[in-house]
C-alpha cells in the first residue's frame, strides 16, 4: 500500500528542497575557500563546523520545548528559514575567514530556531506512516543538495576560482525558499503553560526506551563528525577539487532517492533494523576512507555513505516520534538533535586535531570502530 504525502509535507519538502540548494552550492566549496584561498588550517575548519552544530544544537532544543509550550510550530519555521537565507551571500560581499565564521553561526542559528518546531510538524501528519513522511522529506532536502553543488562546479566551470560569485548566487534559491514558507500552516496541539522547565519535566516523564536512543545517539554524534572532512579527505585522495565535490554531489544524490523507499521500509520492518543497518553502513565506509588511495573508490564510499545517511537520520527522527506523545516531539526532538549537535561539535574539532597531528587515518579509524560497536549493541538491546 502507498504511503500518502499530505500537501503540507510537501511544502515543507519544497523549503528545504531550495534551502538546501542554497546551502549546498556553498557546503562543499566553503572548506576548499578557507584553506586554499583564505589559508586556513584543518583545526580552524573543524572549530568552526563544531562551534556551528553547537550553537544550532543548543537552539534546537530551545526552540523545540518551546514550540511545545506555547502550541505554535510555524512561527519558528518561517523565522529559522528567514535567518539562514539573509546571511548566504555575506562571504561573498565581505570575503574573510571572520565573515565566514559569522555566516556558518548565523545560518546555523536558523536551523536551531527551526529544525525541532518543523520535525514536530512533520511527525503530526503522520498516519502509521512517519518513516515515509520524514523519508520523503529528507529526500526532498537532500535534493536539493543535489542540485545545489553541481550549480558549484558548474560556477566554477565557467568562472574558474570565483568562489565569491557561488556565495552571492546562492541568495536566490534562499529567497524562494523563504516565499514557501509563508504557506506553513499550524497543526493545534496543546499549550502546556503550567510547565515552568519543559525540558527537565519532560525527562522526568520520558519513555526508557526514548532515553537509551538518546544516550546511543549521542555517543555515536561524538565520532559523526561534519561531512566537510569526507570532501577534504577525497580532495585528498583525488588531488581535485571537481572530484571532492563530485563525490559528495553522488552521495547526496543516492541519499535523496533512497529516503522515502528505506523510510517505507523502516515503517515495515522496523525502525531499530534498518537504523542499525545504517550504522554498520557508516562504520564500513569510515574504515574504507581511512585505509583507501584509489580515487574511484572513493565514489562507491559516497554511494555507501547515502544509504547510511537514509537509514538513520529520518529514520532516528521517525522512531521517536512513534514513542513520544505528539505534544512533547518538539521537546523530544529537540533534545535529541541538540545533544548530537554537541556530539558533532567536539568531534569535529577532536577530527581536526588528529588529522593535523596523525593524519586522516587515526580520525577516520576511530569513527570506524566505534560506531560499529554501537551498532551491535542496538541490534541486541530489547526495547521495552
Amino acid at each position: 500500500m502507498k504511503s500518502k504525502i499530505p500537501r503540507a509535507v510537501l511544502v515543507l519538502g519544497l523549503i528545504s528542497l531550495f534551502t538546501d540548494f542554497a546551502s549546498e552550492m556553498l557546503y562543499p566549496v566553503t572548506p576548499i575557500f578557507l584553506t586554499t584561498i583564505l589559508g586556513s588550517s584543518m583545526t580552524i575548519v573543524g572549530i568552526i563546523e563544531g562551534v556551528a552544530e553547537v550553537t544550532a544544537g543548543f537552539l534546537k532544543g530551545i526552540f523545540g520545548a518551546l514550540s511545545d509550550k506555547i502550541g505554535k510550530r510555524s512561527i519558528f519555521v518561517k523565522i529559522g528559514y528567514g535567518i539562514s537565507g539573509i546571511v548566504k551571500p555575506l562571504p561573498g560581499l565581505f570575503p574573510s575567514i571572520f565573515t565566514v565564521i559569522f555566516s556558518r553561526i548565523t545560518d546555523r542559528i536558523g536551523k536551531g530556531i527551526r529544525t525541532a518546531p518543523r520535525d514536530a510538524l512533520l511527525s503530526s501528519y503522520s498516519n502509521n506512516n512517519s518513516g515515509a513522511i520524514f523519508g520523503f522529506h529528507r529526500g526532498m532536502d537532500t535534493l536539493g543538495a543535489v542540485i545545489g553543488p553541481l550549480s558549484a562546479i558548474l560556477l566554477l566551470h565557467i568562472f574558474p576560482g570565483n568562489y565569491i560569485l557561488i556565495f552571492l548566487l546562492a541568495f536566490i534559491p534562499s529567497v524562494i525558499a523563504i516565499i514557501f514558507t509563508l504557506f506553513v500552516k499550524d497543526v493545534a496541539i496543546q499549550k502546556r503553560k503550567e510547565e515552568k522547565f519543559l525540558i527537565k519535566n519532560f525527562w522526568k516523564s520520558a519513555p526508557k526506551n526514548y532515553k537509551v536512543i538518546l544516550m546511543l545517539l549521542t555517543i555515536f554524534s561524538l565520532v559523526n563528525s561534519s561531512d566537510v572532512f569526507l570532501i577534504l579527505r577525497s580532495q585528498n585522495i583525488s588531488h581535485s577539487d571537481i572530484t571532492a565535490i563530485l563525490g559528495y554531489v553522488f552521495y547526496n544524490f543516492i541519499y535523496a532517492f533512497s529516503s522515502y523507499p528505506i523510510g517505507t521500509l523502516s515503517d515495515k520492518l522496523g525502525k531499530k533494523k534498518v537504523f542499525a543497518s545504517g550504522l554498520l553502513i557508516f562504520s564500513l565506509v569510515y574504515f574504507v576512507f581511512a585505509i583507501n588511495k584509489e580515487p574511484l573508490i572513493v565514489w562507491l564510499c559516497f554511494a555507501f555513505y547515502g544509504i547510511y545517511a537514509s537509514s538513520t537520520e529520518g529514520v532516528a527522527k521517525a522512531w521517536i516520534s512513534d514513542m513520544i506523545d505528539i505534544n512533547l516531539r518538539g521537546s523530544a526532538i529537540g533534545l535529541l538533535t541538540t545533544l548530537m549537535s554537541f556530539g558533532v561539535m567536539l568531534g569535529s574539532v577532536i577530527t581536526g586535531i588528529l588529522w593535523d597531528y596523525f593524519g586522516a587515518l587515526v580520525p577516520f579509524i576511530i569513527s570506524s570502530i566505534i560506531s560499529f560497536i554501537i551498532a551491535l549493541i542496538i541490534l541486541i538491546w530489547k526495547e521495552v
